[in-house]
C-alpha cells in the first residue's frame, strides 16, 4: 500500500477537468494509490495542475471529505484518509456478499445479448492472460491486462444483476482503497489459471441459470482476494 507524502508538483497528467471532473480523477489518483495515507493535497499545487482556479478545487476536496476519503484539519488543510486494516477488510467483505448476490441475480433474470457478449470477450481475454503467462511474461507485464479483463468480467455481471441497489453497495464498498477489481493483490502467475477457472465458473452458473450456485462462486472467488488481502496487509505492518 503507497504511504507518505507525494509532490504534488508533479504533473497528473490528464487534460484540464472543472467541476465534478477534478473530484473524479482525485478520487481515481486515491483509490490507486497515487496519494498514500497521510499525503497532504495542496490547493494551489491541484490548481496549478488542472489549470484552474482553486475554486473548483476546493469544491473537490470538500467533496472528497464527505466521502470520507480526505480529512480537514484546520490550520493544516487536506490529507488523504488512513483507513484501518479492519475498515478495508470490512468494505471487501460487504463488497464479496453484494457481488454474490449480483452473480445470483444475474442468473435468475438471464442474460441479454449484450450481456453475454461482454462476459464472453473478458473470459476470452483472461484466457489471453493465461497464455501470456504461459510465455513467460514476467509477472508484472501480466498483471495489467488480467486486472483490465478482471474488472470488465465483474463490471459485466454487475451490469446483468440490473440492480441500482446492488451496484451502489459496490460502488461505495469501492470507496474504500484496495477493494477495487483492478486491484489484484498478491499477484502470482503461477496461480492464474486456477483464477481464470474460476472465472469461467461463475460464467456457465449464470448461463445455465443456477443462481445459489452463482452466488456462491463469486463469493467464493471474492474471498480468495480477501484472504490474500489479510496477508499483505498484515506483512505490511498496516
Amino acid at each position: 500500500m503507497a504511504s507518505g507524502r507525494m509532490d504534488l508538483a508533479e504533473p497528473l497528467d490528464v487534460a484540464p477537468p472543472r467541476g465534478g471532473a477534478i473530484a473524479d480523477k482525485l478520487r481515481g489518483a486515491i483509490l490507486d494509490g497515487k496519494y498514500g495515507p497521510g499525503a497532504r493535497l495542496n490547493e494551489v499545487h491541484l490548481s496549478r495542475d488542472f489549470g484552474v482556479s482553486r475554486t473548483p478545487v476546493r469544491g473537490a476536496l470538500q467533496t472528497l471529505v464527505g466521502e470520507a476519503l480526505l480529512e480537514y484539519t484546520p490550520n493544516k488543510g487536506y490529507s488523504v484518509r488512513a483507513f484501518a486494516v479492519s475498515e478495508i477488510v470490512d468494505a471487501f467483505e460487504m463488497r464479496a456478499l453484494a457481488e454474490g448476490l449480483a452473480a445470483r441475480l444475474a442468473a435468475e433474470r438471464g442474460l441479454t445479448p449484450a450481456n453475454e457478449a461482454d462476459l464472453s470477450a473478458s473470459l476470452a481475454e483472461l484466457d489471453g492472460a493465461i497464455t501470456f503467462a504461459a510465455s513467460a511474461a514476467p509477472a508484472e507485464a501480466v498483471r495489467n491486462p488480467y486486472s483490465a479483463a478482471n474488472e470488465r468480467f465483474h463490471t459485466a455481471i454487475h451490469r446483468a444483476a440490473d440492480s441500482r441497489l446492488v451496484t451502489d453497495v459496490i460502488a461505495l464498498c469501492s470507496r474504500v482503497p484496495l477493494t477495487l477489481t483492478r486491484h489484484i493483490i498478491d499477484f502470482k502467475t503461477e496461480d492464474l489459471k486456477d483464477r481464470v477457472e474460476e472465472h469461467h465458473q461463475i460464467y456457465d452458473a449464470i448461463l445455465s441459470r443456477q443462481p445459489r450456485e452463482a452466488e456462491r462462486l463469486m463469493y467464493e472467488h471474492d474471498q480468495v482476494v480477501r484472504r490474500a488481502l489479510v496477508r499483505v496487509l498484515a506483512k505490511s505492518g498496516s
